[in-house]
């Protein structure tokens, strides 16, 4: 029988990969999940999220991949080599050079997954100067519903290593103010993540990140965004309605 944990990830993976959503074509993007304390399943190299099977999954040891975090730089082939160690099944294939934030991320209180995408309007303003104002605003109730009060930005940073050093930095950061972890990380001109402990709160914050990308852009074309003030976003974070909905969607 089919480990219902990597069922529930191909799920996802299947959702976050309709072409017809925008959010990720051919082989771009990942996805991950939490299998125990000791290994998590990610997505494996060049593998296409749409089409994704058991194969293209990959089980990897936390203990292997998080302490190059703390190393001040690897060369790209010391990355791959500990990306191979890290695998439970040494015949399987080589995870995606991502899963080195997928594991620290996994490794948070309350996250049992984790996606990550290009999604085209998100990215439209990642590549923008209006990037990190994105990110930290919010707009509409179901945007603070699904994505959270606020989003962790990313300045730009070389995928592999690096990306996940900053990650993992700016996570921290976010934590500290925030007292709970972010739904959404946004990595200015490369695409996003969400997190959440189950695959359909994961699911649910990338598809209202992109829809809230849409109304932004919409926004900007007629005067600009009106934002959210920090007392409406708090009032519709505490609203017991709200946490009512977030339950009935698994988030």
């Amino acid at each position: 029988m089919q480990n219902p944990i990597l069922q529930d990830l191909l799920t996802l993976s299947h959702h976050l990969g309709r072409e017809d959503r925008g959010l990720a074509i051919l082989s771009e993007g990942n996805t991950s999940a939490r299998l125990s304390d000791d290994t998590f399943l990610v997505k494996a190299s060049g593998a296409c999220l749409g089409a994704l099977q058991e194969d293209g999954v990959v089980q990897c040891r936390f203990s292997t991949l998080l302490p190059i975090l703390e190393t001040g730089s690897l060369s790209d082939q010391q990355v791959d080599d500990t990306l191979l160690a890290a695998r439970v099944d040494p015949a399987a294939k080589k995870p995606s050079v991502e899963a080195v934030f997928h594991a620290w991320l996994l490794s948070l209180p309350g996250i049992n997954f984790a996606g990550h995408t290009h999604a085209t309007t998100v990215n439209q303003i990642l590549c923008s100067s209006r990037a990190e104002e994105f990110s930290d605003h919010r707009m509409f109730p179901d945007e603070v519903v699904c994505c959270g009060p606020a989003s962790v930005f990313i300045p730009y940073t070389d995928p592999g290593l690096k990306l996940a050093q900053a990650i993992r930095h700016e996570t921290q950061a976010f934590i500290r103010g925030q007292k709970r972890p972010p739904r959404v990380i946004l990595m200015q001109n490369h695409g996003l993540i969400t997190l959440g402990a189950t695959w359909q709160s994961v699911l649910s914050a990338m598809l209202m990140a992109e829809k809230a990308a849409k109304i932004f852009m919409g926004a900007a074309a007629l005067g600009g965004p009106v934002f959210f003030s920090n007392e409406n976003i708090e009032r519709i974070a505490g609203r017991p309605d709200e946490a009512y909905r977030q339950r009935a969607l698994k988030m």
